[in-house]
């Protein structure tokens, strides 16, 4: 389980970060969404304090999560389900 060393830099800010390998590309995507939307934030409301940007930020990101469906283990196992069967029932239709 290798680590890497990383400088997120997050409006305007470095924090020296240290996460597991396969968390990196995650760690990278969430920073520059934060960035995404405190830069978002800065231009729409004219809000100039970064402490205020970065809680809206958060409060926005976590509250779109939030309303995003969770994948539970058993749609994910009726999904697979219904593909196996809309397969089987393409071969039957493409050998009649």
């Amino acid at each position: 389980m290798a680590e890497v060393s990383l400088k997120i830099l997050i409006a305007g800010r470095t924090y020296p970060l240290t996460v597991k390998q396969e968390d990196e590309q995650a760690v990278l995507t969430a920073a520059r969404m934060i960035n995404e939307k405190v830069k978002e934030f800065e231009v729409n409301y004219s809000v100039r304090d970064k402490q205020d940007l970065l809680a809206m930020s958060a409060l926005n990101l976590l509250a779109t999560q939030q309303n995003t469906p969770k994948k539970t283990p058993e749609q994910d196992e009726l999904n697979q389900l219904d593909l196996f069967v809309s397969k089987y029932l393409q071969k039957e239709d493409d050998s009649i």
